[in-house]
């Protein structure tokens, strides 16, 4: 066999292996997802959300119903590849979880999910700049990341969140720009 042909048929080899994986992915990222999945994993992510936002003085996420709100926009308002995405970081996060405590994420301890979250948090870290742009773009937002995201939205915008986690007022006054926050003052709920 001549170089050239040798060279050639590697290249091809080669490229017919990148479509291949590329293939591959963009099927994992745009077939139907199975929302079905979520139905009996209430218990989880409220779990999860309470770890992203626990009880203290004031009302964590699980009871501010937060893991209702994300199954609820999971389903309804996030786009294919991010479903695609969440579903199979929520079960890499059961499997994980299984695999390093022999036990469910729920009957975790306190320090252990965080153990497991953090491992998710680096997992899920998006690249810097406009590369990490066009990832999110292109592949989806991270299981982590949405994970985040619809916690922190679910929780501030509940009754719970909105009136006892953050200060309230109805009617605010007048608008300041730029003011400076006392020691142990919460953000405001309003804008």
């Amino acid at each position: 066999m001549k170089r050239r042909k040798a060279i050639g048929l590697l290249l091809l080899a080669g490229g017919g292996t990148a479509a291949s994986l590329g293939g591959l992915k963009w099927y994992q990222l745009n077939h139907t997802p199975d929302l079905s999945y979520l139905d009996g994993k209430l218990n989880l992510l409220s779990a999860l959300a309470e770890t992203i936002i626990p009880k203290t003085d004031t009302p964590g996420a699980k009871e501010a119903g937060v893991g209702q709100y994300l199954m609820d926009m999971i389903k309804d308002c996030t786009d294919r590849k991010t479903q695609n995405k969440f579903l199979d970081g929520l079960k890499d996060l059961v499997q994980y979880t299984q695999d390093k405590y022999n036990k469910s994420y729920e009957t975790c301890s306190v320090e252990e999910q965080v153990v497991v979250m953090k491992h998710f948090q680096e997992k899920g870290k998006p690249y810097k700049g406009i590369i990490g742009k066009a990832q999110n773009k292109f592949l989806g937002k991270s299981f982590f990341t949405t994970l985040k995201e619809y916690t922190v939205t679910g929780y501030c915008t509940s009754q719970l969140g909105a009136t006892q986690g953050l200060a309230y007022l109805p009617v605010p006054g007048p608008y300041i720009g730029c003011t400076t926050l006392t020691k142990g003052q919460k953000s405001w709920a309003t804008k």
